[in-house]
């Protein structure tokens, strides 16, 4: 699961920069064990400190001593195994659950995939992009409103059912 990306050195004794994709961007101190992607490498490496530094993060890794070193990591991208991230509660999912997933509306008018999602300052929006069997070529935004217009997701079967009108 891609959490963040190392992004450049910090000071000389190994320290890198990260760029977290967690909520809060605190959260990604939270996992012990990273899993680093560079240019098709892949290492494991251990957290062994991390802190905010002004309004960067920057963290200290296993075996990246050096300034050197730590160059040689900037832009690598930082993941765990899913099965490190936390259980959620009844109706919580992570947006990875949710992408990908078949849109329907009550009606049983199908809306398109959702490709991805993003923040706002009101709440988290989904962007549904059409497929083959939607009723239209558009791409809709609809907002990730529980109990309003997010009604049901199933996972199992891929799908999310919304009220909403086709015609937005």
């Amino acid at each position: 699961m891609l959490l963040g990306r190392l992004t450049s050195p910090h000071g000389v004794k190994g320290w890198l920069k990260v760029y977290s994709y967690t909520s809060p961007a605190e959260g990604i101190f939270d996992y012990p064990e990273w899993t680093l992607t560079l240019n098709g490498q892949r290492e494991t490496r251990k957290l062994l400190e991390a802190r905010p530094q002004g309004k960067a993060l920057v963290v200290r890794l296993d075996g990246v001593d050096t300034r050197e070193l730590a160059e040689q990591w900037a832009g690598a991208d930082v993941s765990v195994a899913k099965s490190a991230l936390p259980t959620l509660e009844s109706g919580e999912f992570y947006w990875h659950q949710l992408e990908g997933l078949d849109v329907v509306t009550r009606e049983g008018v199908r809306l398109g995939r959702i490709d991805h999602l993003f923040e706002t300052g009101a709440n988290d929006v989904l962007v549904v992009k059409p497929g083959t069997d939607s009723v239209d070529d558009r791409e809709r935004l609809l907002p990730f409103l529980p109990d309003d217009v997010i009604v049901a997701v199933d996972l199992a079967a891929g799908e999310m059912t919304v009220d909403w009108d086709p015609t937005f």
